[in-house]
């Protein structure tokens, strides 16, 4: 049952970040569509991996799958917001309240309690990862709604919800792949771990979604760095011109 409840929970989650980040972006509908498509060809490739069981952690493996997955996107998009100045003009451009408001969805991350309450996850990475997640993704909602209606952007609460999002999924990726079962970085012995991760339908947190947040939670960064220079900016500009 909680199968079922995670694939459909999973699917509705990836379904509702790619349809809120492409049709936000600038661009053409082919450039929309095309990024779409490489999206639902990634979400695909991890659901076969994961279907196939390719996705466990295995003395046979040395450099687990589940792992190149979960760099990837973060390794590819970070290459190209270096590199391209339109890749970046296009990720400033994203709404902020879209970008705070799709954490919302991280509120399922009760799952990871009901896993670990049928003995499906165990040691204190369900607890970390789960409890975290549902902080991030409860305080996210009134946090969105406020950064969309205020005309001063609340800067500390947004840095402070950033850094606690941020850090939720660092901490939860180290204890994943330090209670799972055959990883060469296994340090926690505690029953199954994290076992489930690594199979369909929970596959999709660390291989697709993860990578999502920790994207989001880098491009609010960025912004509000951007916003800080600017506005630096601007008061040395209205300094200079009080002395002249």
């Amino acid at each position: 049952m909680l199968d079922l409840i995670g694939a459909i929970a999973g699917m509705i989650a990836v379904a509702v970040n790619l349809v809120a980040l492409t049709s936000t972006l600038p661009g053409s509908l082919a450039r929309r569509l095309s990024l779409a498509a490489i999206a639902g060809g990634w979400v695909g490739l991890a659901s076969g991996l994961g279907a196939a069981g390719k996705l466990t952690f295995s003395p046979d493996h040395p450099v687990p799958l589940v792992g190149v997955l979960f760099a990837t996107p973060l390794l590819i998009v970070g290459a190209l917001a270096l590199k391209s100045p339109r890749m970046r003009s296009t990720l400033m451009a994203i709404p902020m309240p879209l970008l705070i408001g799709v954490n919302a969805l991280r509120v399922l991350g009760v799952l990871f309690l009901f896993l670990a309450a049928v003995g499906r996850l165990s040691g204190p990475f369900p607890y970390s990862a789960g409890l975290g997640d549902i902080i991030t993704g409860a305080f996210a909602i009134p946090l969105a709604l406020s950064v969309a209606r205020s005309q001063e952007l609340p800067a500390r609460a947004i840095v402070r919800w950033n850094i606690f999002g941020t850090l939720d999924l660092f901490v939860a990726v180290a204890l994943g792949i330090t209670s799972a079962a055959g990883s060469p970085l296994q340090l926690i012995h505690a029953g199954v771990g994290s076992e489930a991760m690594q199979n369909l339908p929970f596959c999709l947190v660390p291989t697709v979604l993860v990578p999502f947040y920790l994207i989001t939670h880098a491009i609010i960064a960025a912004q509000l760095r951007a916003r800080r220079t600017a506005a630096a900016s601007a008061r040395v500009r209205l300094d200079f011109g009080k002395v002249c």
